[in-house]
């Protein structure tokens, strides 16, 4: 089996894949704080009582926005698993054409959610990545990876509006009936939610303006929320990375 790791700001996504199916999917809180032992000891639990250990894991794969935690990882890694943990990096076997200025600015998780997404859909296509920040990631039909936008994250955006204004509450990030509502919570709500799927849409307009045609497939947190009330999202895929990730490790290893 492969254990993949997805290192993210707020999240650390995992997935054990057999014969390029997805067995098991789990997140853990991201911390820096957190040693290689600790790491160790919340995937002990998550391994307990399923069908498989660390004496069936094989390979191991991962990208991360968080260097501070690479090395903690890679460590666990090879001290309990036993083996070198692919690191996903300018240089890494992707499958795709990086068409950047300098392609060791793109950051890792833009590239894993494009490749399994021009591997599964094709292309052309737009990976909306709806995580701490907000990216638009547009491939070519060639698999050429050409950039995108990057924006704030929905959470971020909250987060920000209640921890600057002094009297506004803090709400649960649901759609309100109305845009127009009777109250400042559901009002709040409006403009949060639907403001941002207002972002999503323009700049979704303004790609394909440029770009042409191109079918659009949204992974991350909250991708399933904005999906039911974005008509421009084509197909919502909370897995994406995980199976990106999957794919480049067997790209590398068969090469």
């Amino acid at each position: 089996m492969t254990l993949v790791f997805d290192i993210g700001n707020t999240n650390i996504k995992l997935g054990l894949f057999g014969e390029d199916k997805l067995i098991e999917s789990m997140r853990l809180a991201t911390s820096v704080s957190k040693t290689g032992d600790e790491y160790w000891l919340l995937l002990e639990r998550l391994f307990k009582g399923r069908d498989f250990g660390s004496k069936d894991i094989t390979g191991v794969v991962m990208s991360s926005v968080q260097p501070s935690l690479n090395y903690t990882l890679e460590h666990m890694v090879s001290y309990y698993i036993g083996v070198k943990p692919l690191i996903v990096g300018a240089g890494t076997k992707c499958g795709l054409n990086i068409r950047y200025d300098n392609p060791k600015e793109v950051g890792a998780d833009r590239i894993v959610g494009c490749v399994a997404a021009y591997y599964t859909y094709g292309g052309p296509c737009i990976v909306l990545d709806c995580g701490t920040a907000t990216s638009f990631n547009v491939v070519s039909e060639k698999g050429e990876f050409l950039g995108g936008p990057i924006s704030f994250g929905l959470k971020t955006a909250a987060d920000s509006l209640w921890d600057t204004a002094a009297k506004l509450p803090k709400v649960e990030l649901q759609f309100p009936p109305a845009v127009v509502g009777k109250n400042t919570i559901s009002n709040m709500q409006s403009g949060i939610l639907y403001g941002y799927v207002g972002l999503v849409e323009y700049i979704i307009q303004k790609i394909k303006a440029e770009t042409g045609g191109a079918k659009v497939i949204a992974t991350g947190g909250i991708a399933e929320l904005v999906g039911k009330h974005s008509a421009v999202i084509d197909i919502v895929d909370r897995t994406l990375t995980l199976r990106g990730l999957n794919i480049i490790f067997n790209l590398n290893r068969k090469s």
